[in-house]
């Protein structure tokens, strides 16, 4: 009954809720987002740095997150290019020179507190001509307010951003009196009229108060309470917020401190001043509220102003625009022929025969597919490019990792059925193997998990796994089936390069910045060349004589020899891939460091996936193996011992990872023992002859999207290209993750049956209509690249 009532689960789930319906349910959310977002900046305010300043949480350890935007952690090297020849003033009390002090050490990380209290503080740094003074004002008082009319003439040397705030004193000396808090708020109005004058020249901050431990407070400091410094804030906040000019506010209020006080006031000493993380808190804000739009970096949001799309940015709108237009005349005409091929496999390219002969392709087609990706590229330009979503940053903790891999493991477990294959890496089974770990690496990037040696070491072997993949299934193709047509290799390069081609130019971004692709391009064009260089040597050759499989060993170490050329000489390697105009696919930021790292990195796992195949096909056709169904792999006890050895290897392994102390150190070991693991795991998932009769069909969907799912993610899940993350719906967290997850697999799984139909018309099976459109594509290719080049080497005015 369990088994049946299961069964019957599963069935009424498909049958309701079908990608179909999904990708009408999230388009329908797509729009009701924009329209709350849009509402939302237009009648609350859409001001980034208002967020910065104002509001914000902890994520966990003395990490702060900014409502709706990202704050970058500024070094000292940073901080010196923004603030270079520049003059910072802090005025106020021991409050604002502890703010002075965490600001400084962002500048110099050595410098000490050492000043004297109740006295003037100046700080230099001749390398970048910064000037950063602390002036001792405890009291907003005429002294305050003399010094700030000296700075507002016009042979003075005016600082270019002032930092103030006082109150404490106030209420110190005049115990808390209500005379004195009127005093206050008329003293103030005097000062906002010269703090005005200042903006003309610089920023002006006022710093709200922060609130106290009234229970560890000194008895003459007793009287400072939090309710007074609540009546303190309102009066600043009223007297500066009413000091407007163009119908905006010209003294910026820093008030996010104090909300990050109010969660560690307990932690202060004194019950006065801070713990040291939180006016690191209040200097960072600063520094991102000073910086950001002027040295633009990526994980800092807040307060950045977006550029305007570039050229080609709006030429592919144009484009998809273009496209549009044309799918519509051709619809009003009544152009309506149209069907989808089912997508073949990237590794194999095998395509299921339909039942009944299609329709071919009309016209419509392709303008109907890009239409539909125009619209997707729309989106993604909107949540990465555009100031429309917000965005927030990543912190890692170990239950944002490990809770969701329990849901998906149980949602996989769920959706397990009979295999229609028994063979060891049946096409089910590679496709779950894919789905599985890809939605690993996925929890493993929005949780921030890389930091976390030993989840990071794993997941370098899933990555190796994926090109172990790729050798292993390009190898059996090509071994099998001899084809090295030129169809064959565009449609492989279609299917992996043309998403990620279009997102270079929407979304304005190097080839290289999307690293694995170029990584599983590179290989393909390898694994091509290798094999496809004269002698060709098939399994219908090799069966002939088995001379030839000596001869295929040959290729195999011939292929290792340049492997290890180019690995164990960087310089070799760079001045190979430095060359123009390789160099434009390779480079990222000016550099093919980043090329060099990840193809260092899993230089092996291509050609044991190679190796393994080979070996396989071998056994295969010699009959070695045991694939019949519920039959295992091998006896009894090689079964038994290999498993043994299999289960051992991954304890050694995660024990080994989690006694690394650094990436560095685990990543230079990392290529000639990830291909352990990755045998462990195939062993002990095809041995058992019940573990290769059944497969995830809830991975195995997953698998089928997997390269789809690791790009999009970049832009549509994650946010400032994988620094962030995506927020649709801000203050809950649980429920922006699901929304946006939905949204995310519904539009990778669209871009795949969209690439599937551009590819079935862009690749021609007619040689010379092929040869034609390479021709063409390869002077439109050249053109492009002149103009960059030229357009790099022209000096700027």
């Amino acid at each position: 009954m369990a088994v049946l009532a299961y069964s019957l689960g599963k069935r009424e789930i498909n049958q309701h809720f079908t990608i179909k319906n999904a990708k009408v349910i999230s388009l329908t959310v797509v729009l009701l987002l924009l329209l709350f977002h849009a509402a939302s900046r237009y009648h609350g305010g859409g001001d980034s740095c208002k967020w910065l300043l104002s509001r914000g949480r902890y994520l966990g350890e003395n990490v702060w997150q900014p409502y709706g935007c990202m704050m970058h952690k500024y070094k000292s090297i940073e901080a010196k290019t923004c603030l270079a020849e520049k003059r910072v003033a802090f005025v106020g009390d021991s409050r604002i020179r502890q703010l002075f002090y965490s600001f400084l050490k962002i500048i110099d990380p050595e410098r000490r507190e050492d000043g004297n209290k109740h006295e003037d503080i100046s700080f230099e740094d001749k390398s970048s001509s910064v000037n950063v003074d602390f002036l001792w004002y405890p009291e907003a008082n005429n002294s305050m307010k003399e010094r700030l009319i000296s700075w507002t003439h016009e042979a003075s040397v005016k600082p270019d951003v002032v930092i103030l705030g006082a109150a404490t004193w106030s209420i110190k000396l005049h115990s808390g009196s209500s005379e004195a808090l009127q005093q206050y708020k008329v003293n103030l109005t005097a000062i906002a009229v010269h703090l005005e004058r200042l903006t003309d020249h610089g920023e002006v901050y006022w710093v709200l108060q922060d609130p106290v431990n009234e229970e560890v407070l000194s008895d003459n400091r007793k009287m400072i309470t939090n309710q007074q410094l609540e009546l303190y804030n309102e009066a600043a906040a009223d007297v500066l917020n009413s000091s407007k000019r163009s119908g905006r506010s010209r003294v910026k209020l820093l008030a996010a401190s104090r909300q990050a006080a109010l969660e560690t006031i307990g932690q202060s000493d004194d019950g006065l001043h801070l713990p040291e993380s939180t006016r690191n808190v209040g200097a960072m804000v600063l520094m991102n509220s000073m910086c950001n739009k002027l040295l633009r970096p990526i994980d800092g949001s807040c307060c950045q102003t977006l550029p305007p799309p570039n050229f080609l940015q709006k030429m592919a709108a144009c484009f998809f625009l273009g496209s549009a237009l044309v799918f519509l005349v051709l619809h009003v005409l009544g152009n309506n022929r149209h069907r989808r091929p089912v997508p073949p496999d990237v590794e194999s390219l095998e395509e299921k025969k339909p039942a009944m002969a299609a329709a071919p392709f009309g016209p419509k087609a392709p303008f109907r597919a890009l239409c539909r990706m125009g619209l997707i590229m729309g989106y993604f330009y909107l949540c990465d490019r555009a100031d429309v979503f917000m965005k927030e940053q990543k912190f890692y903790t170990h239950s944002k990792f490990f809770i969701p891999l329990v849901y998906i493991f149980v949602l996989g477990v769920f959706y397990s059925e009979n295999s229609k294959e028994t063979k060891l890496l049946n096409r089910e089974q590679t496709d779950e193997w894919k789905g599985w770990m890809q939605l690993v690496i996925l929890i493993y990037h929005i949780s921030g998990a890389s930091a976390f040696i030993p989840v990071y070491m794993h997941v370098r072997v899933l990555v190796a796994a994926y090109l172990f993949q790729t050798g292993y299934g390009h190898f059996s193709f090509f071994w099998l089936k001899g084809d090295f047509g030129l169809y064959r290799v565009c449609q492989v390069l279609f299917r992996l390069n043309f998403l990620v081609l279009v997102l270079c130019v929407v979304m304005d971004r190097p080839y290289q910045f999307y690293y694995f692709v170029p990584l599983v391009t590179f290989w393909f064009v390898i694994i091509y060349a290798a094999l496809g260089m004269w002698p060709q040597i098939l399994q219908k050759k090799a069966n002939s004589s088995g001379i030839w499989h000596l001869g295929l060993l040959a290729k195999l170490l011939g292929l290792l020899l340049f492997i290890c050329c180019f690995a164990f000489s960087q310089g070799f390697f760079e001045s190979i891939f430095s060359m123009w105009p390789i160099s434009n696919f390779f480079e990222l930021n000016g550099s093919i460091h980043e090329w060099w790292f990840r193809w260092k990195l899993d230089r092996f796992a291509v050609i044991h996936g190679m190796l393994f195949a080979f070996i396989y096909l071998v056994l295969q056709k010699l009959q070695v193996l045991s694939e019949g169904k519920g039959d295992d792999l091998f006896s009894g006890m090689i079964a038994n011992l290999l498993l043994f050895l299999s289960v051992v290897s991954f304890i050694t392994y995660s024990i080994w990872a989690s006694s690394c102390n650094t990436k560095t150190e685990c990543n230079e070991m990392h290529p000639y023992i990830s291909v352990v693991q990755i045998l462990a795991f195939i062993l002990i998932r095809n041995i058992p002859g019940y573990a290769r009769s059944i497969y995830s069909s809830f991975f195995a969907w997953f698998g089928k999207i997997s390269l789809e799912l690791f790009i999009c993610q970049y832009h549509i899940w994650l946010a400032a290209d994988t620094k962030g993350i995506l927020v649709l719906i801000p203050g809950n967290p649980s429920l922006n993750l699901m929304v946006s997850t939905f949204i995310f697999v519904c539009v990778a799984h669209e871009i795949s049956l969209i690439t599937n139909d551009l590819a079935q018309v862009v690749i021609p099976k007619d040689s010379v209509a092929l040869l034609k459109r390479l021709g063409a594509v390869g002077l439109l290719s050249l053109v492009v690249l002149l103009l960059a080049r030229g357009g790099q080497s022209t000096p700027s005015p």
